[in-house]
């Protein structure tokens, strides 16, 4: 066990670094930041200022290693449009997004998990359509078009729930469900598939033979063997969802990170920018590292592989 959690951990950490690694050198990459900073028609006198006093004149691998050495110590530089430190920023408006991401996973396994259950019980039955079709739906429909569609029946027309803002409970309803039929397809998908496999196995005949109820074969064994694949989705799609939040923050004025980034980046806020990319990825890197954890748990074969 020691063994497979030092392995998973090192692995994350390489991730980590990576990822730092890119986060610095795509926003690099992206043109000089000075230039970019001073805004058009400014002089040569004042870019050059600008890269003196960010130094931005030196050595990229100066630059790097300047940057990195800052970030282990907790570090994130300055806001160039608030003015305040960025880490005081990311931890302000972290929770909405965390309270977004939780409510929209939540929904998603919700709905998804006992559709795809359901679906799995009698393949190409009229359940098994009705998921399939969801899921199809889901895939193939825009997040920004369906927050739109939400915004215009629920906020509009029957004006149930408020349109933007994240004052109540209410505001985060509509977003949401938005980010939850984003990520209900795969979670459906995945479900239903796993449950066709384990009902055909062997030790459900094997239970089967032995008596037990049909709820208790599927409860108590096809579901259980389920999980593992579940709880690797949803990691995985819970990280989607912080990520993906920047769309829908920023359609129903949510202050997140999603939105936060969207403004960084009309501002030309390029730590912050920096910042939301780290922290977010940092997010999705950690949620895989537990639901491998979670998985071991469930399944203690999988520490052997």
């Amino acid at each position: 066990m020691r063994t497979f959690i030092a392995r998973r951990l090192g692995v994350s950490l390489l991730v980590l670094l990576t990822i730092s690694t890119l986060s610095f050198v795509l926003l690099k990459a992206s043109g000089d930041l000075a230039i970019s900073l001073a805004g058009e028609g400014s002089g040569a006198d004042y870019v050059a200022f600008l890269r003196k006093t960010y130094g931005w004149d030196r050595p990229i691998l100066v630059q790097y290693a300047d940057w990195l050495w800052r970030l282990l110590r907790g570090d994130l530089g300055t806001s160039f449009y608030y003015g305040s430190p960025v880490l005081e920023i990311i931890a302000e408006r972290l929770p909405v997004t965390l309270k977004l991401g939780a409510f929209a996973i939540f929904m998603a396994l919700g709905v998804a998990f006992p559709l795809g259950s359901l679906a799995a019980l009698r393949p190409d039955g009229w359940m098994d359509r009705v998921a399939m079709f969801i899921a199809m739906v889901g895939q193939a429909t825009p997040i920004f078009w369906f927050s739109f569609v939400l915004i215009l029946i629920l906020g509009l027309n029957l004006a149930v729930l408020p349109i933007s803002g994240g004052g109540t409970t209410a505001h985060f309803v509509m977003p949401s469900i938005a980010l939850a039929f984003y990520a209900m397809p795969a979670i459906i998908r995945i479900v239903r598939g796993g449950m066709i496999e384990a009902l055909a196995s062997d030790y459900i005949r094997t239970a089967r033979a032995k008596g037990l109820r049909p709820w208790a074969v599927i409860v108590r064994h096809a579901l259980r063997n389920t999980l593992v694949p579940v709880v690797a989705i949803a990691s995985v799609q819970f990280g989607f969802l912080l990520g993906g939040s920047v769309v829908v923050e920023t359609i129903f004025a949510l202050h997140g990170i999603g939105y936060l980034t969207w403004e960084a980046i009309s501002q030309n806020d390029y730590p912050v920018v920096q910042a939301s990319v780290l922290v977010v990825s940092a997010f999705y890197v950690v949620l895989t590292l537990l639901a491998d954890l979670l998985n071991m748990l469930i399944d203690p074969r999988i520490r052997h592989d």
